[in-house]
């Protein structure tokens, strides 16, 4: 694995997409020039974020259609289809999964591997988050009479991916799960019965997915949806209090988690999180048009290192870039906040060395 330096700097996981990427994304099937144009738009991003001088870079998920709707292509089992309660595109589980050939997630991340001249990482959606977002009551009950039972079928596919990214070498696995982090808010806890259970259990499916590679790094991903701040929808306030017995559950080595957002920034929180675990801060807002200079990502950086030890903390954006296909982010103002943050961690690893 690549040796890291003290505060790397990351990426979550989306950068925004050109439409060149969008309109190939959204052919039903690929010419060998299809495959060419997005080998070399891949290229492009991960040299971009090199550029801007990452330790850690993916391939700003450009691949796929939906970070989550990526199951579909490690499963069958599902329709694509439009959401009636917000038009946008919607794949919804429809039948009972069947494993397809393991392996499109591996491509993506081989294909990084390939091409990166630093270390790397791969996203995949936990399996809690899948049931929140692809399982529904009418659609999907004659084949999954519980949200549960499909959440259960989900983690067979993408342990099958996992297998694979360990024997590349990806230095890091990132789990994405903002449904588990959503349950900070008080709002939301009150719409379950019983919302620690329901937590315990997006917990328990993380630890099923992740139980028994070694030899691989594991990272969890938790936000209110700070990408709600790209299409004006609700974030989702508290602190991360209410959810620390669960994150202390995680049998991961990395939390990646917001920091910028009011109520992310609690250190008292932070500071009683297991001590063996990295901590991701998002000190970079991927808000658009917030400008990030690198003092301010370093003061941020700075008050964290108040409560929690330097060797813990890495840098990184507090969610993806490019949140909804929907979304229009300029990629000019991501390459500068990254830049931002390879700044503010050089900045940091001179005084703290």
């Amino acid at each position: 694995m690549t040796k890291l330096p003290l505060f790397p700097a990351s990426i979550v996981g989306s950068i925004p997409r050109p439409l060149v990427v969008r309109e190939l994304i959204e052919k039903p099937e690929w010419n060998e020039a299809d495959r060419h144009t997005m080998d070399a738009a891949v290229r492009f991003v991960v040299a971009l974020q090199e550029k801007a001088g990452l330790d850690v870079v993916n391939d700003g998920e450009w691949r796929r259609r939906s970070y989550i709707g990526v199951i579909a292509e490690l499963a069958h089992g599902f329709t694509l289809e439009v959401n009636p309660v917000d038009g946008r595109p919607w794949t919804v589980v429809t039948e009972k999964l069947t494993p397809k050939p393991a392996g499109f997630i591996a491509a993506e991340a081989r294909f990084v591997k390939e091409v990166a001249r630093v270390a790397t990482k791969i996203t995949l959606p936990a399996p809690a988050l899948l049931g929140e977002r692809l399982w529904d009551k009418d659609r999907s009950g004659k084949a999954y009479p519980t949200r549960e039972d499909f959440v259960r079928d989900c983690v067979a596919p993408l342990r099958a991916e996992i297998a694979l990214l360990r024997d590349m070498g990806v230095e890091m696995v990132q789990i994405d799960d903002p449904h588990l982090c959503l349950f900070v808010d008080p709002d939301v806890r009150k719409s379950y019965d019983d919302p620690d259970r329901a937590a315990d259990f997006a917990v328990e499916m993380i630890n099923e997915t992740v139980r028994g590679f070694d030899g691989i790094k594991f990272a969890v991903h938790l936000c209110r949806r700070a990408g709600a701040r790209v299409r004006g929808e609700k974030h989702h306030a508290g602190t991360y209090g209410p959810i620390l017995n669960q994150l202390n559950k995680l049998k991961v080595q990395h939390l990646t988690m917001e920091f910028t957002a009011a109520g992310a920034d609690d250190l008292e929180s932070l500071s009683r999180l297991r001590e063996d675990f990295e901590l991701g801060l998002g000190v970079v807002d991927v808000t658009p048009g917030a400008p990030e200079a690198a003092a301010l990502i370093v003061s941020r950086v700075e008050r964290a290192l108040t409560r929690i030890d330097k060797t813990r903390i890495t840098l990184n954006p507090d969610c993806g870039f490019a949140p909804g296909s929907a979304a229009r982010v300029d990629t000019d103002e991501v390459y500068l906040k990254l830049k931002a943050e390879a700044e503010a961690a050089r900045i940091l690893r001179a005084r703290y060395a």
